[in-house]
């Protein structure tokens, strides 16, 4: 899709909160991972602005899709782009292709552990967290931490030589509490390294085991009647409480998951999957689903569940859901949280599916016909599985048995088609039997449409009773489709609804829009007859009449109406302008009966 026509209804529809937003290209590869604070407006200012750039200009000229995740927080989505970016390296994701431009969280590898921050990434240093795409929540961290821990910051080699040679003295980190000055053997290294399992715990956003190793040591001082030493580890409580460093994206309590979510209408269903791997979302899809029958939830979502997994080689064993599945491998474990962290990413994955409804929702209003509240009223008043689009209506005419017709009416989205209303003359029936007559062209006109493959319609309405439909279904039932197109007859008196095989009628409010439109549907059919039949009788007298006159027979009175359309035309014409037609002794004739 070129920017100059990229359709901005869509973007219209696009989310104004924070989160990821992906451009893909024609060949559906995608080629560019942004974040926003507003999504909406991010993306519109990409086909409304002028773009000198040229890499710019040509990542727009090859946009043909969009999808988005919304996240919880502008934070949020800076670690959901980093890790799609990581995971999927988009070609025009020049600059976040390497992770070494993050800043990192590094506890080194010596004697006495540091922790650092650092933007270059070399695993033989030390052991990393991160990347931190905000370089003020690394701060915190770290703040956190030499809150809580006494961690050296200087860079000795606290070699156990070094240390027993007297080679250091103790700084003023030791002075002021900050450091228990291991430089001069007065920290063991056991203590040492127990501090920086707990810090461990912290940078993996794992706070549980650290807030009880302080709780149970406040509890044994405590005991022990040493209030202050009770005190300094309430103090550190507190600390932990107040830290907001847990992110539902980054979150390294949260093992190897598949989050599902469904949401869902009378028609169609609406499911998220998120991808969290290493405690980040790594791939987010959402898909809609038509439904066919009145399906639950749980089994559209079970069914739905099992596809994506196998579509996109997802071999974890743990799966988050808003509803219950069934139907999995053996292994697999499916939670519904109501709480924690597990709950928040059951929201997002609800507020991703919520977006992608309204945003589907909104796109077919606009493309919905004009009377389509009526339709679905008839769909639901009738108990039908399709919305009826399209739909046909039959009708008999014939004045005490004479010149039987019928007319079939076409309906699409509630409003004639007339290029697709047919006539019928009776061929097969002799007499006024409306009953047969009704059976023959419904019989006609739907082998036609079997024999040429054409799509049937979604509803099929015959004006008459009980009589007239039980026709209609011995002509489907003979061209074996019977059960596959709905029907129902319309009777004029009550205006009462019959189905095949139902002894009673089906009465819908005399002000409800669907009846009206059957009814609009059944007197189109009617007069659309009538017209049909008033022609052929009309016709029919003015053959008679001509046929009266000596030499000229139905050919003849045929092609003379043909060429002036009524017998007056013909009484008044030229003698020369008959002899072109009949030739001239006909014509004599034709001008001589006229003129007595």
């Amino acid at each position: 899709m070129k920017a100059n026509q990229f359709n901005t209804d869509q973007v219209n529809l696009l989310p104004e909160g924070p989160g990821v937003y992906r451009f893909f290209n024609r060949q559906n590869q995608l080629i560019y991972v942004g974040k926003a604070k507003n999504i909406k407006k991010r993306v519109s200012s990409y086909f409304t602005k002028y773009h000198a750039n040229r890499k710019t200009s040509k990542l727009v000229s090859e946009i043909k899709f969009i999808e988005y995740t919304l996240s919880q927080s502008e934070f949020d989505a800076l670690l959901l782009e980093n890790n799609l970016i990581k995971e999927n390296q988009p070609k025009y994701n020049i600059l976040l292709r390497d992770d070494k431009t993050f800043p990192h969280i590094c506890i080194l590898r010596e004697r006495f552990p540091r922790i650092i921050s650092t933007r270059k990434y070399n695993p033989e240093m030390g052991e990393y967290f991160g990347p931190y795409t905000s370089v003020v929540a690394m701060n915190n961290v770290l703040d956190l931490i030499r809150q809580l821990y006494t961690i050296r910051t200087c860079s000795l080699n606290l070699s156990q030589e070094n240390i027993d040679a007297g080679k250091f003295k103790i700084c003023l980190e030791y002075h002021i509490g900050n450091c228990l000055g291991p430089c001069e053997n007065l920290q063991t290294e056991e203590d040492y390294n127990e501090e920086i399992s707990q810090a461990k715990h912290i940078l993996k956003g794992n706070l549980t085991p650290v807030r009880q190793y302080f709780r149970n040591h406040m509890l044994n001082a405590s005991e022990q009647l040493n209030f202050e030493v009770a005190q300094k580890y309430k103090e550190k409580l507190t600390l932990l409480d107040k830290f907001q460093v847990r992110t539902t994206i980054v979150n390294a309590n949260l093992s190897d998951i598949d989050v599902f979510s469904i949401v869902s209408d009378e028609q169609w269903a609406f499911i998220n999957y998120l991808r969290i791997k290493n405690g980040a979302i790594i791939f987010s899809k959402t898909v809609e689903v038509k439904k066919k029958l009145e399906e639950p939830d749980e089994d559209i979502l079970s069914f739905v569940a099992f596809e994506l997994r196998n579509k996109y080689n997802s071999e974890y064993a743990e799966i988050l859901s808003n509803v219950p599945l069934t139907g999995l491998p053996e292994g697999i474990s499916v939670q519904l949280p109501k709480i924690g962290d597990k709950k928040k990413l059951i929201t997002l994955s609800l507020k991703n599916a919520i977006q992608y409804k309204n945003e589907k929702l909104s796109s077919l209003e606009n493309t919905r016909p004009k009377n389509y509240e009526t339709l679905v009223k008839l769909k639901n008043d009738l108990k039908l599985t399709h919305l009826p689009k399209h739909i046909e209506c039959f009708d008999n005419s014939n004045l005490q048995g004479s010149h039987p017709v019928a007319s079939m009416v076409c309906f699409r989205n509630g409003s004639p088609a007339k290029k697709e209303y047919r006539h019928f003359n009776i061929k097969s029936v002799e007499g006024p039997n409306d009953f047969a007559s009704m059976e023959e062209i419904v019989f006609r006109r739907y082998k036609r449409l079997v024999d040429e493959q054409l799509a049937l319609p979604d509803l099929v309405v015959i004006d008459g009773g009980k009589g007239q439909l039980t026709s209609a279904v011995k002509a489907l039932q003979r061209l074996g489709v019977y059960g596959k197109i709905p029907l129902i007859g319309i009777a004029k008196r009550l205006e009462e609804i019959y189905f095949p095989d139902d002894q009673y009628p089906l009465h819908i409010s005399k002000k409800s829009p669907s009846l009206l439109l059957l009814q609009r549907i059944r007197d189109e059919a009617h007069r659309f007859a009538i017209t049909f039949h008033r022609k052929k009788r009309s016709k029919s007298e003015f053959k008679t009449e001509l046929e009266s006159i000596p030499g000229v027979g139905k050919e003849t009175a045929n092609k003379l109406l043909k060429k002036f359309k009524s017998v007056k035309k013909i009484k008044d014409a030229d003698p020369e302008a008959l002899s072109q037609i009949v030739g001239n002794s006909k014509a004599a004739v034709i001008t001589a009966y006229f003129k007595k």
